[in-house]
């Protein structure tokens, strides 16, 4: 079973797009409920396979995301203390650390990729209930749903060596930033708000850290829809799903919020990771105040 991270603007818009129906609509409260599954908690291994031409530099602004989920040394508002919002999810803290690094540069398995493709990828080192295996594709990589309903996809799997979660996200730069790296470039929909400057530079493997955080959050909560979620198990809500498009406080449909800006480059971001990096992430659900908590 797996779980699509849809655009992170079309339903959210929908409310500028037709206020007076959704005036008449009452909202209904944001409670991810507990469905009394496994959560993945403890040590977890975070293996990483890269399909398709990445340079090292990008590769290092997704393991140093990686690595800043459970790092101490970064100033407020930080990476961690993002992360840290998982805790208050049953079972207690889920400490993230990169495993295998699997380099597939020559598109073995071609430029054009099903669900079934990305499960061989994602299967390319062992899964296991403590490791979550992560698939990334290449911004000249299409694969099935990718810019029409989905920017990635979370879900598990049965094999020989056990059950395990896997993730696949993809590099959006040239195929839909507008749909999957906003804020950091024109939306194709909605208001047409100026887009954020990076704050690593690079629009596509930005994005790519907004969706990889929202699937890793989504995946340590409700690992086999049965975790925390709200809604058909289907088409979950699930931790930070349930808070699309929210970056700062004062945020609404089309605006990212208020978030922080570097002075030098103009980039903006709202959290601190390792080796210097800045980063931009999304709103989570919080246990305790049942309200998507922003960092800044």
């Amino acid at each position: 079973m797996a779980f699509n991270y849809n655009f992170a603007t079309l339903a959210f818009l929908l409310c500028f797009l037709a206020p007076s129906f959704a005036a008449l609509v009452q909202e209904q409260p944001l409670v991810l409920k507990y469905h009394n599954g496994i959560l993945l908690k403890g040590n977890i291994t975070v293996n990483l396979i890269w399909y398709g031409q990445f340079t090292p530099i990008q590769r290092s602004i997704i393991v140093d995301f990686v690595n800043s989920l459970n790092s101490k040394g970064a100033p407020l508002p930080s990476t961690s203390s993002w992360w840290k919002t998982t805790e208050k999810y049953r079972g207690g803290s889920s400490s993230l650390s990169v495993g295998h690094q699997i380099l597939h540069e020559e598109y073995t398995l071609g430029k054009i990729l099903k669900s079934r493709h990305l499960i061989a990828l994602a299967s390319k080192t062992h899964f296991a209930v403590s490791s979550i295996n992560v698939v990334l594709t290449a911004k000249d990589v299409v694969v099935d749903g990718f810019c029409m309903s989905r920017c990635g996809t979370h879900g598990s799997t049965k094999s020989g060596s056990g059950r395990g979660t896997y993730i696949w996200v993809g590099n959006s730069d040239l195929q839909c930033p507008g749909q999957c790296a906003w804020p950091f470039h024109q939306p194709i929909y909605g208001p047409q708000t100026p887009p954020l400057i990076a704050p690593n530079g690079d629009v596509g493997v930005d994005g790519m850290v907004i969706n990889l955080a929202t699937l890793l959050a989504n995946t340590v909560t409700n690992p086999f829809n049965s975790g925390y979620f709200q809604g058909p198990p289907t088409a979950p809500l699930e931790a930070v799903s349930a808070c699309t498009g929210q970056f700062g406080s004062g945020s609404y449909p089309g605006y990212p919020g208020r978030v922080l800006v570097d002075k030098v480059t103009g980039a903006s971001f709202n959290a601190y990771g390792v080796n210097g990096r800045k980063y931009m992430l999304p709103a989570m659900w919080d246990p305790q105040s049942s309200a998507c908590k922003t960092l800044v």
